[in-house]
């Protein structure tokens, strides 16, 4: 029996033409269906990203008032929270104002990109941008 089996195995030399071909075939269609939805996750992720970083602007914004004793209707700018310490790693935004508004929630105005597309936020509270989520950005 061991030499059948030896003299069986002693034969086989490696894959044949068609089944190196089934196995690329198979490769294609799995990389076919993979790329497009990791593409799609990537997209949400940095969606996802860029609302992050405009609640942290926010609460940056927010100690910023607190500590300046601020008014109703002030306002402060990306660069201002930069400099005064308040914010340091701006990610993916490129211009925020954010209003304080008195007896209610602060308002953010944002743009950023995401990936290489430009986007926004137009007057969102911390809130909104809690429950809305990447529904909240304008492209």
């Amino acid at each position: 029996m061991k030499k059948f089996l030896q003299k069986r195995l002693g034969n086989e030399k490696g894959l044949t033409l068609v089944e190196l071909l089934a196995v690329i075939v198979i490769l294609g269609i799995i990389a076919a269906i993979a790329i497009p939805s990791i593409g799609g996750i990537i997209q949400n992720t940095r969606e996802k990203a860029f609302v992050a970083d405009a609640q942290n602007a926010l609460s940056a914004a927010n100690l910023y008032f607190t500590e300046n004793n601020a008014k109703d209707k002030e306002t402060v700018k990306l660069e201002k929270l930069k400099t005064e310490g308040f914010f340091n790693d701006v990610g993916t935004l490129t211009d925020v104002t954010v209003t304080f508004n008195a007896g209610k929630e602060n308002t953010i105005d944002a743009n950023g990109t995401v990936g290489n597309k430009p986007v926004s936020l137009t007057n969102k509270t911390n809130k909104q941008l809690s429950d809305e989520g990447r529904k909240a950005i304008v492209e």
